[in-house]
């Protein structure tokens, strides 16, 4: 007989899991690139956003000092990246029922820290009942797995490939959301357990999961 009840250990992915951050990424690398005389579109950066920066600079601008633009990128990102950002349907209720089961909620992204405790703030999920418990950032993909399950993650949440991979790497149930630029269908084959339009339904799910614990 339990005598105490379950508290999940619940981790979220950032960029278009919990935010709609495209707009702010593809202003921020246009203007990193503009300063080195090259050009990206929104259409070429939407399927990369989530990705670590040095990777996408690989692909929308071979041949430039990738090291250098993403440091550029970091610089300026606090003012051309945050203010277009707002938060995605279900995100602070999503944050609201972890707490309400007594678990704590994480956020494990492949941006550098600084920046995702700024779009936090930005969003106030920093703050009162909706904050988040904990903050690692630099992480992508199956590189997520350690930091996931030193925390002691049951569930991972996030919209990309590679954050199913993550869940996987740390023994943690893989949550998709179809919400950034991969649909349901490609999140399904890249072997989510469960895979949602968006995180409006995820309260609902996280109860019923709670119930089985």
């Amino acid at each position: 007989m339990r005598t105490h009840p379950p508290r999940p250990v619940v981790g979220f992915d950032l960029d278009m899991t919990l935010v709609n951050s495209a707009a702010g990424i593809a202003a921020t690398v246009q203007a990193a690139l503009a300063e080195v005389g090259r050009v990206a579109t929104a259409e070429q950066l939407w399927p990369l956003v989530g990705v670590p920066m040095q990777a996408t600079l690989a692909e929308v601008a071979p041949g430039v000092d990738i090291e250098a633009v993403t440091l550029r990128y970091r610089a300026l990102y606090p003012t051309h990246g945050i203010g277009p950002i707002t938060l995605l349907p279900g995100a602070t209720e999503a944050i609201d029922a972890v707490h309400a089961a007594a678990g704590r909620a994480l956020v494990v992204s492949a941006k550098v820290v600084q920046a995702v405790q700024a779009v936090l703030a930005h969003v106030g999920l920093d703050r009162g009942p909706h904050a988040v418990d904990e903050v690692v950032g630099g992480l992508f993909g199956e590189h997520k797995g350690g930091a996931l399950r030193a925390l002691g993650a049951h569930i991972y949440v996030g919209d990309h490939p590679g954050d199913v991979a993550a869940a996987r790497a740390a023994g943690a149930v893989s949550v998709a959301v179809a919400t950034g630029p991969h649909d349901a269908a490609r999140l399904a084959a890249c072997g989510a357990d469960v895979v949602l339009a968006d995180l409006t339904t995820f309260p609902v799910w996280l109860a019923d999961f709670v119930r089985q614990m």
